[in-house]
Order: structure tokens, then sequence, then C-alpha cells
């Protein structure tokens, strides 16, 4: 967990030209070291969950590399009392890590053995404070909306518009933006001045569904 720490800080320090954020807060920090990442893998892949990559959760999906976590985290700006969706729950490691920050964390997943796994894990490891729907996340969760922050983590070519109106006038859109074989960078997206703000190239799997 510590060297896994020490590279994340140093991940961020080498993209804070892109970023502004030369070190991930003590918040998140805190966060990620309250989640056991070795909970969230595969177990064959349990020797590998502090190192500091993307490892194969199934179903074709990943566990994101903990430096993406952690600075899709930290840009967020997820206080005590926010709400927080996350599109493409996977192993639940996001949606953990955002519970130990938020009031409330919503997640959606599109393939139901993920959501149905991630559930149960969550619910075996005590997170009371996170919800599961099976569904697709481009049309977001309207029913428990307005949301301080949405987390996608999963590429799309556009920011979903559904989501956009489920965000509090002063709601944060974090998300990959460009093709799924192509370009993909790191996207904020402010609601309160319709701005989004590149980040740095990145690598996701695809945001699936019928849209």
């Amino acid at each position: 967990m510590e060297r896994m720490m020490s590279e994340i800080q140093m991940d961020a320090r080498r993209t804070a030209s892109y970023t502004g954020i030369d070190q991930i807060g003590d918040a998140v920090v805190g966060a990620m070291h309250a989640t056991l990442r070795e909970e969230f893998v595969l177990p064959r892949n349990r020797s590998l969950a502090y190192a500091n990559h993307p490892l194969p959760i199934g179903h074709g999906q990943t566990i994101s590399q903990p430096f993406i976590v952690a600075i899709m985290t930290e840009v967020l700006n997820v206080e005590p009392h926010h709400k927080v969706l996350e599109i493409g729950t996977g192993s639940g490691y996001q949606a953990a890590v955002l519970s130990h920050l938020a009031a409330e964390v919503y997640t959606i997943e599109i393939v139901p053995e993920l959501a149905e796994t991630a559930t149960k894990r969550l619910q075996r490891l005590g997170y009371d404070n996170i919800f599961v729907r099976t569904g697709d996340g481009w049309y977001g969760w309207p029913d428990h909306a307005p949301f301080d922050g949405v987390i996608i983590t999963a590429v799309s070519d556009e920011i979903p518009p559904a989501l956009v109106e489920q965000l509090t006038d002063d709601g944060l859109l974090v998300l990959p933006l460009g093709d799924d074989d192509g370009f993909q960078e790191l996207v904020v997206y402010s609601k309160r001045t319709g701005v989004s703000t590149p980040l740095f190239p990145v690598r996701f799997v695809p945001l699936t569904g019928d849209h």
C-alpha cells in the first residue's frame, strides 16, 4: 500500500503541469488507505493488488490504475455532504474510495454479473452508503438526482446530456473523452461554467449501452 501511494504521488508530480495538482490531498490519500484494493481484484491477481496499474476483472473490464482513481477523485472535490454518481461500477473499488469522502455514492454497472458481484462485495465489506444498480449509465439515475459530482470510468465520445442535467448547479463531471481505439483524454466538466478542462491522455474501456 505505501509503495502504491508513493507512486501515486510521483505520478501526480509528473502530471502537475497538465492538472495543476502536484500532490494528492490528505482526504483522498486517507480514503485510498481505508480501501483495501486486494478485496476488489480477482483472486489470482491479489499479489498485484497494490501495483500502480490496471488489472482485468473479467467481462472485458478492468479495475483502474490507482493513480487514475486518485486523480479523478481529487479533481471531483468531494465534500462530506456530497452525493456522487459513478458510471461503471466494475469491481466497486472507485465507489468504495468515494464512499469514504461523500455522504452517498450511487453507481451504475451495465454488466449484470459485475453489478451483482460488486454489490455482494460491498455489502460484505460493510459499505452501507453505496447503492448499486444494473443499467445503462448514459441515462444516469434521475430518481436520486441532483448529484454534486459524477465520475465516468469508461470512455465516451461526448458528455452524456442526461448526466449534465443531473448535476447540481455547482456540480463537476469527470470522464475520459475520446475514441474507443483512438485518442482519449481525462476531462473535468463544470456545470456552472459549461467549460470542459482537459487534463492528460488516458486509456479506458468504452462506455457501452444502447445510446
